[in-house]
């Protein structure tokens, strides 16, 4: 086992690395090569209206007149040990991890991914939490009674669910369900440990409405897991021992059938890490997705590249805890 999880951590570091090489070369590489000049790049960390001293400082800081391999080098090295960002008008100390300064916002990318992150962790969480319980279990209920009309009913509404987007079903919520009908507080993010009531009644329709779509995923999934599942020969030999029928649904049918929907979960809680842009630009919630897409509109490169690496890294993770999941779950996994 111990020598399973070495292999795995290896080999998610080795992934982070060239994760972050390859978004280092997409954002400073392939602009000089389509002919961008070191002012131009400059120019895009300045902000509006800079001076040529500005300019010209920007370019000695960042190294843009150095080879590749040294800026990112850098950029590696201010990751793990941090760096000293000079403004011109002061000297900022960013602690590591560091992964750059904004000129624009004159905040360094660590300190907002920090200050967004408990926002986007709230949203991901609660909705998993709700999607999890609704979907698995209309799945399982719906391949319980395969054909019936809670069944045709039950997948209909997750067929809605996934081809509806979050930003209709988000906006037609807020239409009616806080400014009409006032069921609901307006959406707005709060401490959790300062009121954990007014926490969970303020992004309940968030979680909601980013539910609903996973949910009907993960309903289809389950539904399709466990009809396979109840056809093998293992359900039929536990029937044939005398098993009562809900052990067999839980412990064997069950069991086997979600073991799929791991991987599933694993993938899209590491992308909803990252930031759920779309849920929270619709209830405005200012998240890392948020973040990342000011960060693209404002043409802010240290905030894109410290999001994006950032969203890798939860991806990574979610997948090395899957790995290990399936490691504790299946032994033949450990061995392999």
């Amino acid at each position: 086992m111990i020598a399973f999880i070495l292999r795995r951590l290896g080999g998610a570091v080795l992934l982070v690395f060239i994760i972050s090489a390859v978004t280092f070369l997409i954002f400073f590489g392939l602009p000089k090569l389509a002919g961008t000049t070191t002012d131009d790049m400059a120019a895009r960390f300045a902000g509006k209206s800079p001076t040529p001293e500005a300019l010209a400082a920007i370019k000695e800081r960042f190294g843009f007149d150095q080879p590749l391999a040294v800026q990112y080098g850098n950029f590696v090295k201010a990751a793990v040990t941090g760096d000293t960002y000079d403004t011109g008008v002061e000297k900022i100390d960013c602690p590591a991890p560091c992964l750059g300064y904004s000129f624009r916002t004159n905040q360094s990318v660590t300190d907002q991914l920090v200050d967004r992150f408990p926002i986007t962790l709230s949203l991901v969480v609660g909705a998993a939490v709700i999607w999890l319980l609704v979907g698995v279990s209309i799945g399982v209920l719906s391949a319980l009674r395969r054909g019936s009309l809670f069944d045709r009913a039950a997948m209909m509404i997750a067929l809605a669910g996934v081809s509806l987007p979050i930003y209709f079903t988000g906006l037609l919520s807020l239409a009616f369900v806080v400014h009409q009908w006032g069921l609901l507080p307006p959406v707005s993010y709060s401490s959790f440990a300062d009121n954990p009531f007014k926490w969970a009644s303020a992004l309940i329709l968030p979680w909601i409405t980013l539910a609903f779509l996973y949910a009907a995923m993960y309903a289809r999934l389950t539904r399709a897991g466990m009809l396979e599942t109840m056809s093998e020969d293992y359900i039929r030999t536990a029937r044939a021992k005398g098993l009562p029928e809900r052990t067999v649904i839980t412990k064997h049918a069950l069991r086997a059938s979600l073991t799929p929907l791991l991987t599933v979960f694993g993938l899209d809680i590491g992308l909803l890490f990252g930031g759920a842009v779309l849920t929270e630009r619709t209830f405005s919630l200012k998240g890392l997705g948020s973040l990342a897409l000011d960060g693209v509109v404002g043409s802010d490169l240290p905030v894109v590249l410290g999001t994006v690496v950032t969203a890798s890294l939860f991806v990574v993770v979610a997948n090395l805890i899957v790995d290990l999941l399936y490691g504790v779950v299946d032994p033949r996994v450990r061995h392999s």
